[in-house]
């Protein structure tokens, strides 16, 4: 049954992808595509949004300054897992039902800390600009299997990693706010302290959400908790790292390297730390494949019928 309600679909990434646009359109004639190419925020978004009582959001800032100028709004999809852009208690004092569904892109994005970590290893990237460059200079790397790999954050991303990381047989440290002892178990792990994961790791790589708790976890101080010469993968969240921090320690050589695919603000201005020779970055590409962009998709036009409470989503 044709769905006729209008629909508004601000991800660039969504509307871009013609499989997408054409399931959105058996549902719902009417949808509306963001069509500029870039992010919506503040004034352009609210126009963008205005009169449709359904949308799909991505990384657009969805707040309760937005959605008091949205009335007709009843229904907001989530494409993609990250939810700190989302003020769910604004979604619930405006009676706005809320989809999401968690971990669609999580192969995605633990291929993309996988890459990352091989890169920092071998040192992929700086032999590729001194080549380039006209240097000829072999930097002797590390072996992935004889590193032990803390993962701080071991939910949908954080054990697609661990599931990746099964043929290297590395030793592997987790951190969560969770009792995973059935599941360390399980796969051999070993569930400890930041401050042990931290100091024993030759690489970190980090999976957890942004939110109050997580918002610089690691600080100066944790990144020189750090063991001397490991690696710094971030594909989770822009926010978790103090990044004026990172740039000073990545600098002094204490870590040997850090690989980022997000950013506190997006895109990054800091040339000096996106300058440092040790540093690996990518434009927030975590869930930019063509098998994820459908996943996230799918999923957020299912939502678009399978919304529920915003408060219920906020212990995800």
């Amino acid at each position: 049954m044709l769905k006729m309600c209008t629909v508004a679909v601000a991800s660039t990434s969504f509307s871009k992808n013609k499989t997408l646009r054409q399931e959105l359109l058996q549902k719902y004639p009417n949808a509306r595509f963001n069509e500029t190419g870039k992010r919506l925020s503040g004034t352009e978004l609210v126009q963008f949004l205005k009169g449709c009582e359904k949308a799909i959001i991505a990384l657009e800032s969805v707040d309760s300054t937005l959605v008091k100028q949205l009335p007709e709004l009843k229904t907001i999809a989530k494409y993609g897992v990250g939810l700190d852009s989302i003020d769910l208690k604004a979604l619930a004092e405006q009676n706005i039902a809320f989809g999401w569904s968690g971990g669609v892109n999580r192969r995605s994005v633990a291929e993309l800390a996988l890459c990352f970590t091989l890169s920092l290893l071998r040192k992929i990237h700086v032999h590729h600009t001194e080549t380039v460059a006209g240097a000829w200079s072999v930097k002797p790397g590390r072996e992935l299997s004889n590193c032990t790999v803390g993962i701080v954050g071991c939910g949908f991303v954080g054990k697609e990693l661990v599931h990746l990381l099964e043929p290297f047989q590395c030793s592997i440290l987790v951190n969560d706010l969770k009792d995973l002892s059935e599941y360390c178990q399980s796969h051999k792990l070993k569930q400890t302290s930041l401050s042990e994961l931290l100091a024993q790791s030759d690489v970190v790589s980090l999976h957890v959400d942004l939110n109050t708790s997580s918002r610089n976890l690691m600080s100066r101080q944790r990144l020189l908790q750090m063991k001397a010469g490991s690696i710094l993968v971030n594909c989770a969240r822009g926010g978790i790292v103090d990044e004026l921090a990172l740039k000073e320690v990545l600098a002094s050589g204490h870590l040997s390297g850090a690989a980022f695919d997000v950013f506190a603000s997006e895109p990054p201005s800091d040339r000096e730390l996106l300058g440092q020779p040790s540093f690996l970055m990518t434009p927030h590409i975590g869930g930019s494949t063509a098998e994820s962009i459908l996943a996230m998709g799918r999923a957020a036009i299912a939502n678009l019928d399978q919304a529920a409470n915003p408060l219920s989503f906020l212990e995800c």
